[in-house]
C-alpha cells in the first residue's frame, strides 16, 4: 500500500503546484490520474496551446508549463499512480483516508486533496449530422499539435476563450483562419476579442457572425462546410479542415458517489477558510471545486492549493506552531533542511 500525508487526485496544474506548496510544509504527497502523463489538460488536450495569464510569463504553451511545474516539483520527491482512475475511499477509524483506484492500487493518506478540473471529460459536438463522417479526416475538436495546420485552411467554430486563442494562434500558422460564431458577441476574454478584431481589420482572420455551420462537404475527408447566417442566407467555405471548440462536458466519475456536496458538477467547498469540502479531511481545489464567486483559472488554482495546504498541516500536525517564512528569506530546502540534488519522482506508470 502507497502512503502518504496528501493524497491528491489529479495531476494538472493545480494538483501539482500543490506538491510544491506541502514540500515547504516537510509533507510528502502522492498524486492518481487516469491519465497515462502528468499535466492534466495541459498535456492531453492543448499542449501547444498558448496561455498568456500565468504570472511572469506573458505567453507559455500549456506543455511547457507542465514542464516548468514538474521541475519545480521535484526536489520534493512526488509519487505517481499514473494510467488508473480513484474509485473508491474509505474513512478509517484514526480519520485517514484509503483510495482504491479501478486497478486495485491502494494508496492510505492523512489527508485527501481533489484537483481533478473538470473530472474526465468529452467535447462538446456541433449537431451536424454528417459530423462523425470525418473526425480525424479533417474535423478536430481539440488542437494537440498546430503544424498539422501549417499552409492550410481552417474553419473554427465557437465564441470562448479557446476559440478566440487558437483563432489568433493560427493566423501565424495556417493559409487562412475563418472563425464562425453564432452571436456578435464573443464570450471569451475582452483583450483576446479586440485581438481578433484587430486580426480581422488587418485581413488575416474572416470572421463571419451571426451564424452557423450547419453541414460538412466532402467524401475520404473535409473539403468545405456549409455555412447559414442569421437571415436564412446559406454559403459554402472551402476548408481543410472545421475545429468546432465549443468547449467539454465535463463528468466527475466515481467521485461523485463519494458522499461530497455536488452543486452543477463540481464540489461545494469552504473557500471562506481551508477549500475543505463537507466532508473533513477532503478538499477540492482548482476547477473541480465550487463557491460563490469561483473562477475557473489556473492561477486561482495556485492559490487555493496555497491555502489548502495550510489547513492541512494544522489538521496532519496539531500541536506544532508553524511560522511562515518567504521563500526569498528562507530558500527552499530539501527534507533535512539543506540544499541537494533534486531526485526524479518516483512514477507508477500505465501498465
Amino acid at each position: 500500500m502507497i502512503t502518504t500525508d496528501i493524497l491528491i487526485i489529479g495531476a494538472g496544474p493545480t494538483g501539482l503546484f500543490t506538491v510544491f506548496e506541502a514540500g515547504l510544509l516537510k509533507m510528502r504527497c502522492h498524486l492518481i490520474d487516469a491519465l497515462p502523463q502528468a499535466g492534466g489538460q495541459c498535456s492531453e488536450i492543448y499542449p501547444k496551446k498558448p496561455i498568456y495569464d500565468i504570472p511572469a510569463y506573458p505567453e507559455i504553451l500549456a506543455g511547457d508549463l507542465t514542464l516548468k511545474l514538474m521541475e519545480q516539483i521535484k526536489q520534493f520527491e512526488p509519487g505517481f499512480t499514473l494510467g488508473e482512475r480513484a474509485e473508491t475511499i474509505e474513512k478509517q477509524a484514526d480519520e485517514t483516508f484509503v483510495v482504491t483506484t479501478n486497478k486495485g492500487t491502494k494508496h492510505h493518506a492523512k489527508t485527501v486533496a481533489i484537483a481533478g478540473g473538470l473530472g474526465s471529460f468529452e467535447p462538446r459536438k456541433p449537431p451536424i449530422l454528417n459530423i462523425s463522417d470525418f473526425e480525424d479526416k479533417g474535423v478536430e475538436y481539440i488542437i494537440r499539435d498546430p503544424e498539422l495546420y501549417r499552409n492550410k485552411k481552417v474553419v473554427i467554430s465557437g465564441g470562448g476563450d479557446s476559440a478566440l486563442d487558437w483563432a489568433i494562434f493560427l493566423t501565424d500558422v495556417a493559409a487562412e483562419v475563418t472563425l464562425i460564431h453564432r452571436r456578435n458577441e464573443f464570450r471569451g476574454a475582452l483583450d483576446s476579442v479586440d485581438k481578433v478584431q484587430e486580426l480581422k481589420d488587418a485581413g488575416k482572420i474572416i470572421m463571419i457572425t451571426p451564424a452557423e455551420v450547419k453541414g460538412i462537404l466532402g467524401t475520404d475527408k473535409v473539403t468545405g462546410v456549409a455555412v447559414i447566417r442569421d437571415g436564412g442566407e446559406e454559403f459554402t467555405i472551402v476548408t481543410d479542415h472545421f475545429i468546432p471548440l465549443f468547449g467539454l462536458s465535463p463528468k466527475l466519475g466515481p467521485i461523485a458517489n463519494w458522499g461530497l456536496e455536488i452543486e452543477k458538477n463540481a464540489i461545494k467547498v469552504n473557500n471562506a477558510l481551508d477549500y475543505q469540502t463537507n466532508i473533513p479531511g477532503i478538499y477540492a481545489i482548482g476547477d473541480v471545486n465550487t463557491y460563490p464567486g469561483k473562477l475557473k483559472l489556473i492561477l486561482c488554482g495556485f492559490h487555493e492549493a496555497t491555502l489548502m495546504c495550510q489547513s492541512v498541516y494544522k489538521r496532519i500536525f496539531p500541536d506544532k506552531k508553524y511560522v511562515m517564512k518567504y521563500t526569498t528569506v528562507g530558500g527552499v530546502d530539501g527534507f533535512d533542511g539543506t540544499r541537494k540534488e533534486a531526485p526524479k519522482a518516483v512514477v507508477k506508470k500505465i501498465e
